[in-house]
């Protein structure tokens, strides 16, 4: 697949060669119009790319040693069947990746507000931490659901045998009906909710490689 992702790296103190992945995807797209309809993806996927972008800048200019390399990734090419992450997943094949915490869509929660946990093409006990990390930082109930398919780049390591997880940002796959079009724009994002998945992210990081 042609378009880069992008990776950034934090090497890990213990130079043991394994890798916790935090990711997102960097790609949008205008169902209607794909060739020239305009496409901002504020939630889908804007808001994770922010997240994890947060998570990486918290940890770059903090003191904290971790014993794992932590990779924070941005796949091309999520919306054209996940192209990118597939791409990578597969580079990265005869490497060490312990596990990866997806963020696709975290800025618009729905009523009440809650952190969904996607129970198909995850990893269980992997998701039972992310419920744990989300009732230690941040004061959102969890509600457990399916996409019924392979909804995000979680599913590429969930399919090469790394345990993986994704927190979305409601309990209803569906709720946000601005995605794929013209309206998924910046007012749409609700950044206190956001900030939630950063806290995870980062408990994730710290739990998992350190």
């Amino acid at each position: 697949f042609p378009q880069a992702s992008v990776i950034a790296r934090v090497e890990g103190h213990e130079n043991n060669g394994e890798i916790v992945v935090v990711s997102a995807h960097q790609d949008s797209i205008n169902q209607q119009d794909p060739q020239n309809g305009r496409a901002p993806g504020a939630d889908d996927d804007g808001s994770g790319t922010v997240a994890i972008f947060e998570a990486l800048r918290v940890l770059a200019t903090s003191s904290l040693k971790l014993q794992c390399t932590v990779e924070f990734h941005w796949y091309a090419g999520e919306e054209g069947g996940l192209l990118g992450s597939a791409d990578v997943v597969q580079a990265y094949a005869s490497k060490s990746v312990i596990a990866d915490l997806h963020l696709d869509m975290v800025g618009v929660p729905a009523q009440p507000p809650a952190v969904g946990i996607v129970t198909d093409y995850t990893d269980p006990d992997t998701s039972k931490l992310v419920r744990a990390l989300t009732s230690a930082y941040t004061d959102l109930p969890t509600r457990d659901f399916q996409c019924g398919y392979a909804c995000s780049d979680h599913a590429s390591w969930h399919e090469a045998g790394v345990r993986s997880a994704i927190p979305f940002e409601s309990q209803f796959i569906d709720y946000n009906t601005n995605i794929h079009s013209a309206r998924d724009t910046l007012n749409t994002v609700d950044f206190a909710h956001l900030l939630n998945y950063v806290r995870i992210a980062l408990g994730f990081v710290v739990e998992v490689a350190g």
